[in-house]
């Protein structure tokens, strides 16, 4: 692995800088070395970003919370991928043994219209925030929750609507397709409710409203081109697409 240990990596970053969103941003190279191959990603940020201040640099700007693989906060195109090469990964879950010492690596913030950039690597996603205020919760009075076994649900929508329900909203989908459609992750929040009876009284105002709302935050359409399903961490299925598409096509008829 030439001059470093097996266990350090010397790499070539090139790394995505904006002020702001009016900003036109550049990449800026910086050369990183010994980084440890049982670091993660995101650790490996925090080193560059330490030894920046030490310099008396501006530290690179980007989002992380959990970093444990649940919230998405952490999205970043790593080498053109969503979260990295890795697949049913998210960024604060790869680690720098994925990488080859002497790699060049091009990091820079979700791309799309609908995710303005705040800075450097991080982009405002609360689109998709509004997404789900537009429909995709319950508001029925349904009392007190009831005993698990005592809601009438068939185990396979049971178990399909928990495969939408794994949805964590990072993007991810919406920055691999080459239309930046949110559909798969519309198609996930509408089908996690519209399999489950306590969502039915609001089944049809929910697919239009949050379609209508997803159109008017500028996201594009979808052409199924699969990237969403392929680049998304929790292995989305395109099947939620197809019951986005019934839902609202079902929901378009009755509103006439």
């Amino acid at each position: 692995m030439g001059g470093a240990s097996k266990s350090k990596l010397n790499l070539k970053l090139k790394l995505w800088r904006q002020k702001n969103a009016k900003d036109k941003g550049y990449f800026m190279d910086y050369d990183v070395k010994g980084i440890s191959t049982e670091a993660s990603f995101l650790e490996m940020l925090d080193v560059v970003n330490e030894e920046l201040v030490k310099k008396g640099e501006e530290p690179v700007e980007f989002d992380h919370d959990c970093r444990e693989g649940i919230c998405g906060m952490c999205s970043l195109v790593i080498n053109g991928n969503p979260h990295g090469p890795d697949g049913a990964t998210t960024t604060c879950q790869l680690h720098m043994r994925r990488f080859k010492d002497g790699d060049s690596v091009t990091v820079e913030p979700f791309r799309a219209g609908a995710f303005p950039v705040v800075r450097d690597l991080v982009v405002d996603r609360s689109a998709l925030d509004r997404v789900i205020q537009a429909g995709g919760f319950v508001s029925t009075a349904t009392g007190t929750a009831q005993d698990a076994n005592c809601l009438p649900v068939p185990k396979d929508k049971a178990d399909r609507a928990f495969l939408a329900a794994a949805c964590i909203g990072c993007g991810a989908c919406v920055a691999a397709c080459k239309n930046a459609s949110a559909s798969l992750f519309v198609g996930a929040k509408v089908a996690h409710l519209a399999l489950l009876p306590q969502g039915e009284a609001e089944r049809e105002k929910r697919a239009l409203a949050m379609v209508h709302q997803m159109d008017a935050e500028g996201f594009g359409g979808c052409t199924n081109t699969g990237a969403c399903a392929a680049a998304c961490p929790k292995e989305i299925s395109l099947e939620h697409i197809a019951i986005l598409n019934r839902e609202f096509l079902k929901a378009s008829l009755l509103e006439r």
